[in-house]
């Protein structure tokens, strides 16, 4: 008899067939029976619990790609400027001032999430006005593209920036006309002050049960974690799962923001490959950061930004240092990833791709590009001869989008090309990159579906997707993702049952309405992790 059968809903299994069921059993951690009602009916017994879903989807359980949980949920220790709203440097300063107020001396202040385009000001805090909030606690405020943030004095000094401190490949420490360190920090540049600026372990342990705590109740069972502050990320990583304090699954990527390539060497060294580990936590690729971000824009273009003449973008590698860093890594047997957004990027990346599967043949490398941005039908062409998979950001155009169109002009009708990918059979895998973005699984879905800003510009219309095709890019594709397409993913008998319910119908809405959706039940591995008041009352 099973422990938990469901009854009565759109069940949306995502399996070969796309078949649309009634009815899911759930024995121990494992889907025991999928059918109709009738047929999963007989495997309700005295001591089963039922749940009627009456007509609303179930679904597998969402795979997000490509997040950093760890910043994610550290980030909730500090100052977020998305979730308080904050659109004035004047707030900012205010809610800074607060969090110092609370802070012993000398300890980090931050603020994450900040978007120099959402103030009234229209600019970037000054260092002079960061010194104000605090001159005995170093100061960080890391912009929402986290490839970018503007520190005070004590913060430059911890870091060990000065004027005669000369900007590092791949980035800039922005100087006022008399060359004075304004505070503004770009790309490598920021992710050495963002190394500088790490927390303890407990507090990235606590940052991670907060951050598992938001994912599940928005129907999350998996995630790719795409790095963030190095080993000792990685460890309170294992810890939290190991203790319980994280529910959702992780698949880890080998990256660190600063100096991902040395983290890469050590990693290799020390014998670990990719697929090390369990259902719960598994070592994933070996990833670099080949150029900057799609929405700053940083990003490494073949031709200059529509927005910025003469202006192509950053690449932190060239292709010589990008072969001899993954080409290794992949000889070795990791799969082998890169943060690559801009046209330039990608071609940079598929070329090592090439070199090293030329040079090293392997089979199901499942080799991956992270983000993926501006993915010219070139490009897509060569993805797929490669079987390589992208994890884009669909997400990105809801709340991105007129940025997109303002830089890349035409271009943006090849952002995320969610629509060539399927066309020309490549296996892409939803993503949202939170925090730059928010986490819910949702809002991809209906950002692949509707390719529209939250403000309603149109982003490459004949990129949209139906929405099982969406569906999938976060469910199986990102199961595929992680070589784990046979575990979980979809809904079939003697997969992990990991599943989630939400408020509605999901095929049959309106198409316009998936982002208003809600998760009504995360369940993991057997058990209900999240379960909404209504669904409680039930």
């Amino acid at each position: 008899m099973a422990d938990t059968v469901f009854l009565n809903g759109q069940v949306i299994t995502v399996d070969r067939y796309e078949r649309i069921v009634e009815a899911v059993a759930v024995s121990g951690n494992r889907i025991s029976a999928v059918g109709t009602n009738e047929e999963v009916s007989k495997y309700i017994g005295p001591l089963t619990r039922v749940i009627d879903l009456e007509g609303k989807s179930l679904l597998p359980g969402f795979i997000d790609s490509h997040l950093h949980i760890t910043i994610y949920g550290t980030n909730k220790l500090g100052v977020d400027c998305k979730a308080r709203g904050i659109d004035s440097i004047e707030d900012l300063l205010e809610a800074l001032r607060e969090q110092a107020s609370r802070t012993p001396e000398g300890k980090w202040v931050r603020a994450c999430g900040f978007d120099e385009n959402r103030m009234r000001e229209k600019r970037f805090p000054t260092r002079r006005e960061l010194d104000s909030v605090s001159e005995k606690h170093p100061v960080f405020v890391m912009r929402t593209c986290a490839h970018h943030s503007i520190v005070n004095t004590e913060a430059l000094r911890r870091a060990g920036f000065d004027e005669h401190t000369p900007d590092p490949q791949g980035g800039r420490l922005d100087r006022d006309e008399q060359g004075v360190l304004t505070g503004l920090l770009v790309e490598t540049a920021h992710m050495q002050m963002f190394e500088a600026a790490a927390f303890s372990e407990e507090e990235y342990r606590e940052g991670l049960r907060l951050a598992s705590e938001d994912f599940v109740a928005a129907g999350i069972t998996s995630v790719h974690d795409a790095g963030g502050y190095g080993p000792d990320n990685l460890r309170a990583m294992q810890k939290a799962v190991q203790a319980g304090d994280v529910k959702v699954r992780i698949y880890a990527m080998i990256c660190a923001l600063n100096q991902s390539d040395a983290f890469v060497r050590k990693v290799i060294d020390a014998g670990i490959v990719t697929g090390l580990g369990d259902e719960r936590f598994r070592i994933g690729p070996a990833k670099v950061f080949v150029d900057g971000a799609s929405i700053a824009p940083t990003m490494a273009m073949r031709e200059p930004f529509a927005s910025r003449p003469g202006d192509s973008g950053i690449l932190y590698y060239s292709q010589d240092e990008l072969n001899r860093i993954l080409i290794e890594a992949h000889e070795k047997g990791f799969q082998i990833t890169a943060h690559a957004q801009g046209d330039r990027a990608i071609e940079l990346l598929l070329a090592c791709f090439e070199e090293a599967l030329e040079k090293h043949p392997r089979q199901n490398h499942r080799h991956r590009i992270e983000h993926a941005g501006v993915s010219a039908p070139d490009l897509v062409q060569r993805m797929a001869k490669l079987g390589v998979i992208p994890t884009p950001n669909p997400a990105f155009l809801y709340e991105y989008g007129e940025s997109y169109l303002k830089n890349l002009g035409e271009r943006s009708a090849y952002m995320y090309p969610v629509g060539d990918f399927f066309r020309n059979g490549i296996i892409a895998a939803g993503a949202s990159d939170c925090p730059v973005t928010g986490y819910s699984p949702l809002v991809g879905i209906h950002a692949a579906v509707n390719r529209k800003s939250r403000n309603g510009a149109t982003v490459g219309e004949q990129q949209a997707v139906s929405v099982m095709d969406a569906i999938k890019m976060f469910t199986i594709h990102g199961a595929y993702a992680s070589f784990e397409e046979g575990l979980k993913g979809s809904i079939e008998a003697g997969k992990l049952a990991d599943l989630v319910v939400v408020n509605g119908r999901m095929l049959d809405v309106p198409k316009e309405a998936i982002k208003d959706l809600q998760v009504s039940l995360t369940m993991i591995d057997g058990e209900v992790v999240y379960a909404s008041q209504e669904a409680m009352a039930k």
